[in-house]
């Protein structure tokens, strides 16, 4: 499981919907009071009280064509967290900005990416161990334009073939709705690319949810709301790292 944090201002937001603008900050049963809108405080109990050591950072503000949150990668970066950051990047530049500031992986989503020869830029630029491609969905449609119009598989296909060594797959519209994911479509996906590390998130609800994404052979389920609201606690973490991994005693 991938704890998320999604960032505009400074602050920590809750994602709902896609509809970035209305996010409000994130209030949490990890953190008392007020505090969980700090993403810092928010990580360590990713960290601490989850023992989650690897996280989704989506900075809002560089998705909106602001300027990327450098420092607070930076500061998140310090907490002994692997970040996998998504902050807009369409060129090998950011990219190495990005790693030079903390970043275990880069996301490259497709709402942002102009081209698959840009991707291709960024795989060579960083190395496709670093690169994870986001298909970004809305109602299970790809956020994309020509010359990326395509079904799913076609943009994932185009993906790897271009150099990205993980799929994450991000239905915009079922984020913190509690709908769960389109295993039908992971399933095939899984099936199309056996070797590719397959993340998944948006709607996740329960530890059930989780379950069956292992089932299904994701490598990873990125989770916000049903972390915050206590629907997924430490212990069903750990219940199914040890289904996934048998000889994991964590």
């Amino acid at each position: 499981m991938i704890p998320v944090l999604d960032l505009r201002a400074g602050q920590a937001v809750l994602a709902r919907g896609g509809r970035r603008e209305a996010y409000p900050p994130v209030r949490s049963q990890l953190v008392d009071g007020g505090a969980a809108s700090d993403p810092l405080v928010l990580a360590r109990a990713y960290r601490d009280l989850l023992d989650c050591d690897e996280w989704y950072v989506a900075d809002l503000d560089a998705l909106a064509g602001g300027a990327v949150q450098r420092a607070l990668v930076r500061a998140l970066s310090g907490l002994r967290g692997r970040l996998l950051v998504d902050a807009a990047v369409s060129s090998p530049e950011r990219a190495r900005e990005l790693v030079a500031d903390g970043a275990a992986r880069v996301v490259v989503g497709l709402e942002t990416l102009p081209s698959f020869d840009a991707l291709a830029l960024v795989a060579r630029a960083i190395g496709s161990q670093r690169l994870a491609f986001s298909l970004d969905l809305r109602d299970g449609a790809p956020l994309a334009e020509a010359p990326l119009s395509g079904t799913p598989f076609d943009l994932a296909r185009a993906a790897v073939t271009a150099g990205a060594g993980a799929i994450m797959v991000l239905d915009l519209a079922r984020v913190g709705s509690g709908r769960g994911v389109d295993c039908v479509l992971l399933e095939a996906l899984r099936r199309a690319h056996p070797h590719v590390e397959l993340l998944a998130g948006g709607g996740i609800r329960t530890a059930r949810d989780l379950e069956r994404l292992a089932d299904a052979g994701l490598d990873g389920a990125l989770v916000a709301t049903a972390l915050h609201d206590g629907r997924i606690r430490r212990g069903d973490v750990a219940a199914v790292r040890r289904a996934d991994h048998p000889s994991d005693s964590r």
